[in-house]
């Protein structure tokens, strides 16, 4: 069927992950299929910021089957610099929404694909409303923390990449009788914990939905030894509080804190009250980089097709989700109403406590 030539431009926005790349590949050859055009914005909404626009033709060429098995994303990203609150040189917060949207619509693009996690995803829907210019949005993040869709781009490898850290430290625990604690990010979501642990065969878990105790996780190890276990694996999200309920950050330039730490406090618990040698493993940012596996190709892919064929059927203001195996659509605004966490009664859980991991809370 004939249809109009259209331009889409597209962009990516907030933390990188494996996949983005495959999206954007998806997004030009469906694209193509249909004699349209993509424009490529870069660096996400900062590539707006600048007069001319900072952006690139996308064609068939410049998004083959190469670009596809790249990590991060050829058009950059951003997870800084709210439009709506914009901090500038001198000190001082400015509301530049407007100017992206003038950058926006000098582009002559028809929509916007966005693809991002809840917090790109809120910001470019309130930037579409106040434009009026169409939006489809496509989930990414390694948190896994967008609701209705079961799975986003970047959580598959982010859990293959702690899994193969397990893998990895199990036999140089065992060689040495150490106990190894393998700290992963997630923000405040524990799916990449819960799931690596489970998989990659860990003694306890630590997620931010479920409180813990030292004594419990001590008790635990503890029960291993008395059977003749020589080594232990502890898997902890970034996000766990201490006992007393305190936050570990990290500070970076700029004043920046983010997450991180929190497995060395859990190491120098365990060591104390065990009596054992252990060491800590911070995965950070390997878990963003490196290339995608298959599913989160094949996911990537699937959106993006479907981001496509939304823009032809003339429906806005739409993420693509993954539910019941199959690819379906929701309105952006039910996507980010809340963050989806761990569900404490929900099949994980069961499944680890099934399988006698410790999850810290005594049950």
């Amino acid at each position: 069927m004939a249809t109009h030539s259209k331009r889409i431009g597209i962009l990516t926005s907030g933390g990188d992950c494996a996949g983005l790349n495959a999206v954007i590949r998806a997004v030009v050859l469906h694209a193509q299929t249909l004699k349209w055009e993509v424009v490529g914005i870069k660096h996400g909404t900062h590539g707006l910021l600048t007069s001319p626009p900072q952006v690139i033709p996308l064609t068939c060429e410049n998004v083959d089957t190469v670009v596809m098995r790249q990590g991060g994303t050829i058009l950059g990203t951003t997870n800084k610099g709210d439009p709506f609150a914009y901090p500038m040189p001198d000190g001082s917060i400015k509301d530049r929404s407007e100017e992206i949207i003038a950058a926006f619509r000098s582009l002559g693009c028809d929509a916007l694909i966005g693809i991002g996690g809840d917090g790109s995803l809120a910001i470019l829907s309130r930037l579409a409303k106040q434009g009026g210019f169409p939006l489809i949005g496509i989930p990414k993040t390694i948190d896994n923390d967008l609701a209705i869709t079961e799975t986003s781009v970047g959580f598959s490898t982010a859990v293959d990449v702690a899994t193969e850290a397990l893998d990895r430290l199990q036999p140089t625990a065992a060689s040495h009788d150490r106990i190894m604690i393998l700290e992963v990010m997630g923000r405040d979501a524990g799916h990449i914990a819960l799931s690596a642990g489970i998989a990659g065969g860990a003694d306890v878990i630590l997620i931010p939905e479920i409180p813990y105790k030292i004594e419990n996780i001590v008790a635990h190890i503890k029960s291993l030894q008395k059977r003749g276990r020589n080594f232990a694996l502890v898997v902890v999200s970034e996000a766990i509080l201490t006992p007393e309920g305190v936050t570990i950050q990290q500070k970076y330039f700029g004043g920046e804190k983010r997450l991180g730490g929190i497995g060395h406090f859990i190491g120098d618990q365990i060591a104390d009250a065990c009596q054992a040698e252990t060491r800590v493993t911070v995965l950070g940012h390997l878990q963003r980089g490196g290339q995608p596996n298959w599913r989160d190709r094949m996911l990537a892919s699937a959106f993006g097709v479907h981001a496509v064929t939304l823009i032809e059927q003339g429906k806005f203001d739409r993420m693509v989700a993954w539910t019941n195996r199959r690819i379906v659509d929701v309105p952006i605004a039910d996507a980010i109403e809340h963050t989806c966490v761990v569900d404490p009664q929900g099949p994980l859980v069961k499944t680890a406590r099934g399988l006698g991991i410790c999850l810290g809370d005594g049950s």
